[in-house]
């Protein structure tokens, strides 16, 4: 069942860049709008299902919430500086590599063989989002607006972002007689990242913007898939939960291509098809480890 749960975030996730891109707007104003319907969400959810909120889960729910909006911003810079279907793919394996370490550091979820098998996992997904950001430099028309050393930059940052935000919440799981449950975290969390998305845009004044309000849709999508992740971590870890999470690169990668219009000639299409097949076959394994 876990399994299952797991994959819910991977179609919501997956539609995070094709719903923003459709909404427009800077990177600031995606972000901010993200986080009003991340609130919007985490509210609805706290007045259906009335969980306790301790001052243990405000402070984990605020710091993960701080966390994310680090991540999804830097991740949103990113898309503008190489576009979607470049970013997804490489900033998908980077957090599946991140969150997997953290998982066996800090959370030791591996043990004997798994050791082997999660290893060889995370070169297949180097080696794939490695592969979905070459391009074909014998394109005549190959953009020259792509800004590689911004969006790797971004990638690096966003990363981190990404990582931190579930560690934490894991963390707090560590002590089994205080276990932060996924409904109760939900809220205060959306509340760290509205904080973190208003410090970080707040001299661009986003909130005056339409595309600021038209990308509240994006963040009630992704609350969906926020919650349903926390609670497959639950049942399955850390490293196997967000590894299936993040399957919904097939509906990005490949939506920003053929409903947003970027374009790839052949040659980077077959870059793009078999490092995406890497990056899912990798998160595949170490799921499977745990399964």
């Amino acid at each position: 069942m876990g399994i299952l749960i797991a994959l819910i975030p991977a179609i919501a996730w997956g539609s995070i860049g094709l719903i923003s891109g459709r909404m427009g707007g800077t990177a600031r104003q995606q972000t901010l709008g993200m986080t009003m319907g991340a609130l919007v969400f985490g509210l609805a959810l706290w007045v259906v299902e009335q969980p306790a909120l301790s001052s243990k889960v405000w402070l984990i729910g605020v710091v993960s919430g701080l966390f994310w909006s680090i991540g999804q911003g830097q991740q949103f810079t990113s898309m503008k500086a190489v576009g979607i279907s470049r970013t997804t793919p490489i900033s998908t394996g980077m957090q599946l590599v991140a969150n997997a370490l953290a998982g066996v550091l800090l959370f030791n979820e591996w043990h004997g063989n798994m050791y082997w098998i999660g290893s060889i996992s995370v070169i297949v997904l180097i080696a794939g989002a490695v592969l979905t950001s070459l391009t074909d430099r014998t394109d005549p028309n190959r953009s020259t607006s792509e800004n590689w050393s911004a969006g790797i930059r971004a990638l690096i940052i966003s990363t981190i972002g990404y990582a931190g935000y579930t560690i934490v919440v894991n963390y707090g799981n560590v002590d089994a007689h205080a276990v932060v449950m996924p409904q109760a975290v939900v809220m205060p969390q959306a509340v760290g990242m509205l904080l973190g998305a208003l410090i970080w845009s707040f001299k661009d004044r986003p909130w005056v913007e339409k595309a600021t309000y038209r990308n509240i849709v994006t963040g009630l999508v992704w609350g969906i898939g926020n919650l349903f992740m926390f609670m497959a971590m639950a049942q399955i870890g850390q490293a196997v939960a967000y590894s299936l999470s993040q399957m919904g690169i097939v509906i990005s990668t490949f939506g920003s291509i053929f409903l947003l219009g970027e374009r790839k000639t052949k040659r980077e299409m077959v870059y793009v098809i078999i490092g995406s097949i890497l990056v899912i076959v990798g998160g595949i394994a170490l799921s499977l480890m745990k399964a």
